[in-house]
Formats: structure tokens, C-alpha cells, sequence
């Protein structure tokens, strides 16, 4: 059985931030001009995609070696030359000290996720009706890419154009396999999973508004579960708002809340 404990947490931090840099990586290689850079320190990854990108951010402080102000000075460093707020993803496993010391600096805290975990599972055999869900083509990646960005936009049109290049990105990462789902053949669902360390990272999951309550996203997660357990992953990750709808659909599909993890910030 495996307990949410420090080791788990060094497993589920490692594979975010792994695809956090693997995304990192594959945006410098489509837009070589766009400054973006990544850097580990103190054991854990910095990424800098952007001043207002989601991925500008570390995963892993504190859980991989104890936070000193030196680690604190240089990752500040790294993100401040570049304009951008300093921002770090931290689980409550990084401990008192950790925390005790972001706060003596002037960090604040802005977001709290929920970060959630199962095992995988064989693939089940099952009639999906009139529901397929497959990995897309080497050529596929606007589709995905247009059918995520829909999910994702139909309250917030202003942000299609960033996500549609948000998507095209994710969609070229190393070691992360993207998933349609379709209805009656016309794709409806987007989902992707990056793999680390036995790990199976789940994100990206949004359904386009007028195909909803029809069980393309029930059919995506049970796709990438057996995919996951054919590649080796023994776990499932995912992370959702704390308390929110995500986090309790993810719940219904057994998941469990590992631990929850507050964001922290601190201005250039």
C-alpha cells in the first residue's frame, strides 16, 4: 500500500515538474526565440516560459533537500532577471521551516491545489458505444490542440488564441502522450499524460460545450489509466482545485488527496 508520505510526494513533485521542463524544452524548440529557460536547484526544477506564462513557476522546493535562503536567493535570481514574480508550487511536506522561511521573505501565498493520486489498473474491456477515445498522430497536434482550447474557453473566449498555442506546445513534449475523444467520430474531448518514474501524470482533460454529459471524459480517464499500466506507471496523478468540481469528479473516479499545496509568490 502506498501511504502519502514524503516518498510519495518526491514522486508525484518530480513528475509535474518533469513535465513542466519537458514543456519548457519543447516550447524553446518551436519558438527558439522566446527566452525560455529552466534550471534545478535545491533539488527542485525552475522554469521561466514567459512573465505571465502558468508554467513560470519551481516544483519540488524543500522536498528533495532542505530550503535555504541561498536556494531562495537563487532561484529569486533566475526569475527576476527576466522580469518575472518568483513562484513556487509547495507541498506542506517541504515542513514548518520551509514555509516559516518563504513567509519571513515576503512571499504570499495565491492559489491552493489539491494534489491527488490512485493506482492504475489493466485496461478494462469495454463498449464504449458510440465513444472512442484514442492517442492522436505525429500530425494531430492543432486538432488536439483546437479541441482542448474550446474545453477550456467556452466562458473565457479572450484566451483562445493562448491556448491554442498553449496546446500546440504540450502536444510536442517528450514523454507525454495526448488523448482524443470522440462522438459519433467527431472529436469532443482532449486529455494528455506525461510519464515520470513510474508516474502518470493526468492533465489537460476538457470537453467542448455541446458534447458534455455524454461520457467522453469518464471514457478519457479509463483510456489513459490502462495506458499508463501498459507503460510500467504503478500511479496516477492529478491536480485540481482544492474542493473544487475537478477535484471531485477525480474522487468519484478513485482518486485519493495526497496532500494540498499552496502556491507562494513573492513580486520582482
Amino acid at each position: 500500500m502506498e501511504f502519502a508520505d514524503i516518498e510519495l510526494a518526491r514522486r508525484l513533485e518530480r513528475a509535474e515538474g518533469r513535465a513542466c521542463v519537458e514543456f519548457a524544452e519543447a516550447r524553446r524548440r518551436l519558438f527558439p526565440e522566446s527566452g525560455t529557460e529552466w534550471m534545478e536547484c535545491g533539488g527542485a526544477f525552475a522554469v521561466y516560459g514567459g512573465v505571465e506564462s502558468p508554467i513560470t513557476q519551481t516544483f519540488g522546493l524543500g522536498i528533495f533537500e532542505e530550503l535555504t535562503a541561498a536556494t531562495l536567493d537563487e532561484m529569486e535570481r533566475f526569475f527576476f532577471e527576466r522580469g518575472a514574480a518568483a513562484n513556487h508550487e509547495v507541498s506542506p511536506l517541504a515542513g514548518v521551516a520551509a514555509l516559516r522561511l518563504l513567509c519571513d521573505r515576503g512571499y504570499r501565498p495565491i492559489e491552493i491545489s489539491s494534489v491527488m493520486w490512485r493506482p492504475t489498473e489493466p485496461r478494462q474491456a469495454a463498449d464504449c458505444g458510440r465513444i472512442r477515445v484514442r492517442a492522436i498522430g505525429s500530425d494531430e497536434a492543432p486538432l488536439w490542440a483546437d479541441v482542448s482550447a474550446r474545453g477550456w474557453t467556452h466562458q473565457h473566449p479572450e484566451l483562445l488564441d493562448f491556448l491554442l498555442g498553449f496546446g500546440v506546445i504540450a502536444a510536442r513534449r517528450q514523454r507525454s502522450i495526448c488523448f482524443l475523444a470522440e462522438y459519433d467520430g467527431t472529436p469532443g474531448a482532449a486529455g494528455a499524460l506525461s510519464i515520470d518514474n513510474g508516474v502518470a501524470l493526468f492533465a489537460g482533460a476538457a470537453t467542448v460545450p455541446e458534447l458534455r454529459r455524454r461520457g467522453l471524459q469518464a471514457a478519457l480517464l479509463e483510456e489513459r489509466l490502462g495506458y499508463a499500466h501498459e507503460q510500467g506507471c504503478d500511479l496516477a496523478m492529478m491536480v485540481a482545485e482544492a474542493g473544487g468540481e475537478s477535484q471531485r469528479n477525480a474522487e468519484r473516479k478513485g482518486f485519493r488527496v495526497a496532500y494540498t499545496r499552496v502556491k507562494w509568490q513573492k513580486a520582482s
